[in-house]
């Protein structure tokens, strides 16, 4: 009798258990404004799951909690690609089964198999970001073509700058005619000198709300993310944007589960769902990266079309990691910059 009374119970409560695992909650952990509120709100409408929508403000505080709850709280995470090759190589990512997304054939190649990523098993891309210079013709007489006409003295004290030091470094080193990932010691230790030389022409030195800087007029000129750039130009068309001729670094933020995702169903519902081609290019129009969908790009409305399909560029590549001795240099080079620029 007991056993048969036990027997009614599990089979009373299985369905429970299993409704409860359908219903369980989307885990989101990335930045804030990552996604419009029309694109939760239909997804939570569409499959019945809501979302728990969680932020982190840097790379490293987001491996820091993976690390800790070893992939284990969080259903979808996206952040930084520099990041997630530290992720996929502790082992905290899963590897995608890509029969449960059918539009991940939606994806630009150009974004996959990547240097954190080379095998295109463990990442969706979701924007992309260049570092572009933006400047008012109005106020600065110049024809600004690159990096290396951010010295111009005609700059002195309307520059501002992100406060990113791979970045920033890099540009240097590009209008130096080197790559943003050499390893070369006396070229990184060469690109401070001449990091030290641009000082008096900046005025701003912040990694975000330069575009709210210049339409206040406080800069004439800015280095600037993608996001930024999209925020300006769409209120202000009348400013130029520049692609350096000496060539751009890029960067990308993908998604990925986490190696012990609660619910990792609902990560692929979500991922499918933002890879649909039109919600895609809703995505891309609210963040304002570019968009790594090509299925999406005919929807991006004409607003933004010039904005958020990347150009056919020359010479562009990636910032990746890079040793631990050239990083050494940078940290170094990037603070004795920090310094100098507070005197």
């Amino acid at each position: 009798m007991k056993k048969v009374l036990l027997l009614l119970l599990v089979f009373a409560v299985l369905p429970l258990m299993q409704l409860s695992a359908q219903n369980r909650p989307l885990i989101l952990y990335t930045w804030e404004e990552m996604f419009p509120q029309e694109i939760i709100d239909g997804f939570r409408r569409d499959t019945g799951i809501e979302v728990v929508y969680k932020t982190f403000e840097f790379n490293e505080d987001m491996l820091t909690e993976l690390e800790i709850t070893e992939g284990g709280n969080y259903d979808l995470v996206i952040a930084d690609d520099y990041i997630i090759e530290f992720v996929v190589a502790e082992g905290l990512a899963r590897k995608l089964d890509k029969s449960r997304m059918s539009n991940f054939s939606n994806i630009n190649p150009t974004f996959q198999y990547q240097f954190y990523d080379p095998t295109n098993e463990y990442t969706v891309p979701y924007g992309a970001g260049i570092q572009t210079i933006v400047y008012d013709p109005a106020k600065v007489n110049l024809n600004i073509k690159g990096f290396s006409d951010l010295w111009n003295n005609a700059l002195r004290g309307r520059l501002g700058i992100t406060a990113n030091y791979r970045v920033i470094t890099g540009n240097v080193l590009k209008s130096m005619g080197k790559s943003y990932n050499t390893e070369d010691i006396n070229d990184i230790n060469a690109a401070g000198a001449k990091l030290n030389a641009l000082i008096p022409n900046i005025r701003l030195f912040q990694d975000i709300d330069l575009d709210r800087a210049m339409a206040a007029g406080e800069i004439s000129v800015g280095v600037m993310y993608t996001g930024e750039v999209t925020r300006l130009k769409t209120s202000y068309p009348q400013y130029k944007v520049v692609y350096p001729e000496e060539g751009i670094g890029f960067g990308i933020q993908a998604a990925f589960i986490p190696s012990r995702a609660p619910n990792p169903n609902a990560a692929y519902a979500f991922l499918n769902y933002i890879m649909d081609p039109k919600r895609g290019a809703q995505c891309f129009e609210y963040s304002g990266y570019y968009c790594t969908y090509s299925a999406s790009e005919p929807f991006i409305s004409p607003r933004y079309k010039d904005l958020l399909i990347l150009p056919n560029l020359k010479d562009f590549e990636m910032i990746e990691n890079i040793g631990q001795e050239a990083e050494n240099a940078h940290t170094r080079v990037w603070r004795a910059f920090r310094a100098a620029l507070q005197r």
